[in-house]
């Protein structure tokens, strides 16, 4: 059997025509051109197919060969055209595809992949966060301000606004009655931050700190919670993480974190749903700490407030009747620690016997309940 062909020498772009041919005991390919001072000769069982061309008339040879790289390939390639030794070929020969590695090769790459990996949870878990809470030390208060009122303008756009304060409510007597509560909770501290508490329009029941001292009550809080007690120990917590810088440094873990994953995971697909997950599961591990930080700053402030720190509890106790707790597997993937934690500790650091202060009477109570109402 016999036929024609062409030969990349391996060192050279050149390509040359030969013929190839069976030896006469069928144990190799003979090779023979005007090109080639003599023949070569590949033995069959070294022969091996590389499959990385579109035209499946042809086939594509190469030589089993000792070499200094992980691939035991000879540089050489061999085209081979006519069909029938084609045919032949991938007839005959079971091993034309075997993928030959040097012996050690899995081991080698197994301790690069490991060692690429721990590069990577480096990144991630030491380096990224002492990083972000540097950079959130020295980044000016009037940026970091800045940058707050636009992550509330943005959480405004996803709840419905259209514009920049079209959620506000700002009712008189509702607005005194916050600004009463955030004076006593802060009474005597010496922030960092020029806090502002507001209030926007909408059914979530929520509150949350962004950078630069911002601090939202979203109204569906207010109609949920029994008491002003329970809204007061909400601000407290809100406000532990804006003394903490919380909001600064997560936003810059988050986006030092989804930036190096990205580049890990590249983008293909599901390499967006993995990167979400991986980032979920970073975060996570920070926000409990931070949420675990500002519980216990919150159960302090109120004590110093006069007002109980079991009110915390009473304010996660509806959070659980809404959303239930944080129970299985997937509590690793949220940002708060479990509410059954949670509120056995704010009962724990309430002492007995606290006198019944209130934060607001129950006509400023009223007031704030109804601070959204009239709004344009």
């Amino acid at each position: 059997m016999k036929g024609d062909a062409h030969l990349y020498d391996g060192r050279s772009a050149a390509r040359h025509a030969v013929h190839v041919e069976l030896s006469r005991d069928l144990q190799a390919l003979v090779i023979t051109g005007e090109a080639l001072p003599e023949p070569l000769v590949w033995p069959l069982p070294d022969l091996r197919a590389l499959g990385d061309h579109a035209d499946d008339r042809q086939i594509v040879l190469a030589r089993h060969r000792e070499t200094e790289d992980e691939s035991l390939r000879d540089p050489a390639r061999l085209v081979v055209e006519d069909p029938e030794m084609v045919a032949w070929l991938r007839r005959t020969r079971p091993r034309l595809n075997r993928k030959d590695l040097r012996t050690g090769t899995g081991r080698r790459i197994a301790l690069r992949l490991g060692g690429a990996l721990a590069a990577v949870a480096l990144m991630l878990f030491v380096i990224l966060p002492a990083l972000a809470d540097t950079l959130a030390g020295l980044l000016p208060l009037e940026k970091e301000i800045a940058f707050g009122r636009s992550v509330k303008a943005q959480m405004e756009r996803f709840l419905g606004a259209t514009e920049v304060g079209a959620l506000d409510c700002d009712a008189p007597d509702g607005q005194a009655a916050l600004d009463r509560m955030v004076a006593r909770l802060t009474e005597g501290q010496d922030l960092d931050y020029p806090l502002e508490v507001s209030v926007i329009d909408h059914r979530m029941m929520n509150a949350f700190a962004a950078p630069g001292g911002q601090v939202v009550v979203v109204r569906g809080l207010l109609d949920k919670a029994d008491g002003p007690d329970m809204v007061a120990a909400v601000l407290a917590h809100e406000i532990g993480h804006v003394v903490h810088r919380d909001p600064t440094r997560h936003a810059l873990r988050t986006a030092g974190s989804v930036g190096l994953l990205g580049l890990v995971f590249g983008d293909f697909t599901g390499g967006a749903a993995m990167v979400f997950l991986a980032e979920r599961l970073i975060n996570a591990s920070y926000s409990q700490s931070a949420e675990a930080e500002a519980d216990a700053y919150a159960h302090e402030a109120l004590l110093a407030a006069g007002l109980p720190p079991s009110a915390l509890g009473d304010m996660f106790e509806t959070f659980r009747s809404e959303f239930g707790d944080r129970e299985g597997p997937m509590a690793h993937f949220a940002s708060h620690p479990q509410l059954s934690a949670r509120i056995a500790a704010a009962r724990a650091a309430t002492p007995e016997g606290l006198p019944d202060r209130p934060v607001l009477d129950a006509a400023e109570w009223q007031a704030l309940k109804a601070i959204c109402d009239g709004r344009d």
